[in-house]
């Protein structure tokens, strides 16, 4: 079929994507069949005793017509039965010859139900009738009953039976209504606390991911959910053995580098030639920069800060002034936007560094730094650095997050860092709950107009 494909990708993108949803509706659809098959056994069995009590009925109201003739003096038999009042669609006549009809006799099971029903009905012997013919029944839709009289003649009457209305019952669609609504709901409340671990577990991960010296889950609950916690702070633990053996591989090796700089810087004060005396300094500088980076590098991602309520803009104000204060630009391009206030819970050391790189690097690489803040949406502040740069190639934007690496290569100090701004920038910012990521600013032509560095945290 043609539109199937697409058909089927609509049927798709219309399932619930979260566990807890698709549980929640797979018992949901699985207690409404339960509830139809149910609901459908107790029809069935209405079904019978609707006609059980219609049969009863019928038997009952033809024998005691019978019974109010056949006590009655033949000259006023007729306006007995003219005064019978059967219902809607009954008849009853008074002829010489029993009924006559296209109906086929009623089943035997069916003429000893009726014929029992009429022992109800108290009828002295001599007025018993002399026979019963019985045609049709709830197939046909409708009951032929002829009694003889004991003078020889025939009463004859004609009963509907219509077929039996088992769901013709406002009380039992409210049932079915409500017994569904309460089966959603506990099965809602059921899911949502089954379910809830799961959530946990994910919550933690993406906290992890986040800050690897977040709290340990706790081991408790069911012991299928306590083995899962219990791997999980196991891998977390790894995890920050791994980074905190990482980090001190790293600021040991920037360490023990610092005596032996020192060294060739000294013994590159007694070379003689000034033009190789000059290149090896500006080398040596250049290593001990980086060495200086590395070790400051560590020590950011080493250091615990208890976080607090800090005001986000007062910190900005105060990154942008040392910016000026050092000279890395003028006031008029070191600009701020933004509501005067604005409280989140952050580290306030480790909010200004990563501020204050994001800054250094809009001047360093694009001669400015313009900072809005927007006000919460959605539990989350957004803060934008802009720049006046010549912008970084697409494929560039999330490898500058990459320690060490620069988008100008030329490594000259005059021009940038040694490419641990940004990194550091982001594992703070991350450890926060929060994300930088890079972009280009364009014009209606699609010139770029400079780089943008958004940074969004949790109010």
């Amino acid at each position: 079929m043609p539109g199937w494909p697409a058909a089927a990708r609509k049927a798709k993108s219309l399932r619930p994507r979260s566990l807890a949803a698709r549980t929640a509706l797979l018992m949901v659809a699985a207690l409404t069949l339960v509830q139809v098959a149910g609901l459908t056994i107790h029809a069935l069995d209405r079904v019978d005793l609707q006609r059980l009590a219609q049969t009863r009925d019928a038997a009952v109201h033809a024998i005691g017509l019978y019974r109010a003739v056949a006590l009655t003096a033949p000259a006023q038999r007729a306006d007995v039965v003219n005064d019978y009042d059967g219902g809607e669609g009954a008849t009853a006549v008074l002829g010489d010859m029993s009924p006559q009809s296209n109906l086929p006799p009623s089943s035997p099971a069916l003429q000893r139900q009726i014929r029992a029903d009429m022992q109800l009905v108290a009828i002295p012997q001599s007025q018993r009738p002399a026979d019963i013919v019985l045609l049709g029944g709830p197939l046909a839709e409708r009951l032929v009953v002829g009694f003889a009289l004991p003078d020889g003649t025939w009463l004859n009457m004609v009963m509907p039976m219509p077929p039996p209305r088992p769901w013709h019952s406002t009380a039992f669609l409210i049932a079915f209504l409500v017994m569904t609504l309460a089966a959603a709901l506990l099965t809602l409340w059921m899911v949502r606390r089954l379910i809830a671990p799961v959530a946990t577990l994910a919550e933690a991960a993406e906290r992890l991911g986040r800050d690897v010296n977040t709290a340990p889950l706790p081991e408790d609950g069911p012991s299928e959910l306590a083995t899962a916690a219990s791997a999980f702070n196991t891998m977390a633990g790894r995890i920050r053995r791994l980074i905190a053996d990482r980090t001190f591989l790293l600021t040991a090796i920037g360490h023990d580098l610092r005596t032996p700089i020192t060294r060739m810087k000294l013994r590159a004060e007694f070379l003689e030639d000034a033009e190789l005396q000059r290149k090896m300094l500006d080398d040596l500088n250049e290593l001990q920069a980086m060495v200086a980076a590395t070790l400051e590098f560590g020590r950011d991602i080493a250091v615990e800060e208890p976080a607090r309520p800090v005001d986000l803009v007062a910190l900005m104000r105060t990154v942008l002034d040392d910016a000026a204060d050092a000279r890395l630009a003028d006031e008029a391009v070191l600009t701020y936007a933004g509501p005067q206030r604005l409280v989140v819970p952050a580290r306030p050391l480790a909010m200004k560094r990563a501020l204050a790189n994001l800054v250094t690097n809009a001047v360093l690489y694009g001669g400015c730094a313009r900072v809005e803040i927007s006000p919460p949406a959605g539990g989350m502040v957004t803060l934008t650095v802009d720049d006046n740069g010549p912008g970084v190639p697409e494929e560039a934007l999330e490898q500058v997050f990459q320690p060490f690496h620069r988008v100008e290569e030329s490594r000259n100090r005059e021009t940038g860092g040694v490419g641990l701004g940004l990194p550091i920038a982001r594992n703070m910012l991350r450890a926060h709950g929060g994300e930088v990521t890079l972009s280009n600013r364009r014009d209606a032509a699609g010139r770029v107009l400079g780089a943008r560095a958004t940074v969004t945290m949790p109010a």
